[in-house]
């Protein structure tokens, strides 16, 4: 496994875990301290702040589980990667793309995330 693979699987464990408790401890993997993540709906700095805004997400889709579709590209310290939100009934009503900047511990320093698909309203 590459160090991309590594931190996007890092990633998606942050915007996946459940508990307060497990989900701190998910950004601290995933991402440097003074971290930043940058998408249409939000723009927050630090582990406190991505935490608040991934736990905003579970609470928008309760019981959605975030996918990784296909497989991540990178060179240098740049990784990108698609995913889904995935329903417990196998729909994807959401999808996107993201562009992450790793940091020389491997961990995400920046995100900037891409809406590709959101449900109607």
């Amino acid at each position: 496994m590459t160090s991309y693979d590594d931190a996007v699987e890092r990633y998606f464990a942050a915007w996946n875990a459940a508990a307060p408790e497990e989900l701190a401890k998910a950004v601290a993997a995933a991402f440097t301290e003074d971290a930043g993540y940058t998408d249409p709906l939000a723009d927050v700095r630090g582990h406190e702040e991505l935490a608040a805004a991934i736990s905003g997400a579970q609470q928008q889709f309760p019981g959605f589980v975030f996918r990784q579709t296909g497989t991540a590209d990178g060179h240098h310290s740049l990784v990108r990667f698609s995913w889904e939100l995935v329903a417990a009934d196998g729909s994807a009503p959401v999808a996107g793309s993201d562009v992450a900047v790793l940091a020389v511990d491997g961990r995400i320093s920046s995100v900037t995330g891409f809406l590709d698909r959101v449900p109607a309203v």
